[in-house]
């Protein structure tokens, strides 16, 4: 089906932006113990300094600490959508029957989901752009520059955020409009278990 494969197509470039962040997790975590180490043993952090350069101030790091993390987390909470890793109410949710599932998630995504990223993401570029024009940099003097880099990752992550909810509504449209006969792979539902299991057909789509 057409939306189906529309659907495997999206979510494949959310799961490989998803994926490909994940690898930020590590210059964060050398980072962070490295400046650790350095204002426990303050001589390290002064030779580093005066051999390679203000790099390696503390400041510096600290600050590249949380731009790391702010990328990280922008680039992968689109990714934990479709993978249904994000927070429920589940204790409501998980006793309704599957349609009224399926019905709640295609509401959500046409009423609130879907605008909030556009309208989040509209006001993250105007956000961004500002920064830019007035060429902003960290409120420290011996911070980063070029503040609006960090500040573009909102416009990218509310973007694959984007992505990834249209690729659960056009999935849930099909669920609740398209034929009964047609079963694949879920990603915020799970078929009830009187239903033929799933055929992996949202894979089959995507290849």
């Amino acid at each position: 089906m057409g939306l189906v494969r529309l659907s495997a197509r999206l979510r494949g470039i959310v799961d490989s932006v998803g994926r490909a962040a994940t690898f930020i997790l590590i210059p964060l975590v050398l980072i962070t113990v490295w400046d650790v180490v350095a204002r426990k043993l303050v001589w390290i952090q002064i030779f580093m300094v005066q051999t390679f350069g203000r790099i390696f101030e503390s400041t510096l790091l600290q600050e590249m600490e949380w731009h790391l993390h702010t990328a990280l987390f922008t680039l992968v909470f689109a990714y934990g959508y479709t993978h249904n890793r994000h927070v429920r109410v589940d204790f409501l949710r998980e006793k309704m029957a599957f349609r009224k599932q399926a019905w709640i998630e295609f509401l959500g995504c046409t009423f609130f989901v879907i605008p909030f990223t556009i309208v989040v993401g509209y006001f993250a570029f105007i956000y961004t752009n500002d920064s830019y024009q007035i060429g902003e940099q960290s409120a420290s003097l011996v911070g980063l520059p070029y503040r609006w880099v960090i500040k573009s990752f909102l416009i990218f992550g509310f973007g694959f955020l984007l992505l990834a909810a249209i690729s659960v509504w056009l999935q849930v449209f099909v669920v609740l409009f398209g034929s009964e006969r047609e079963r694949f792979e879920l990603m915020v539902l799970s078929w009830p278990p009187d239903e033929p299991g799933a055929t992996d057909a949202l894979k089959q789509a995507a290849e």
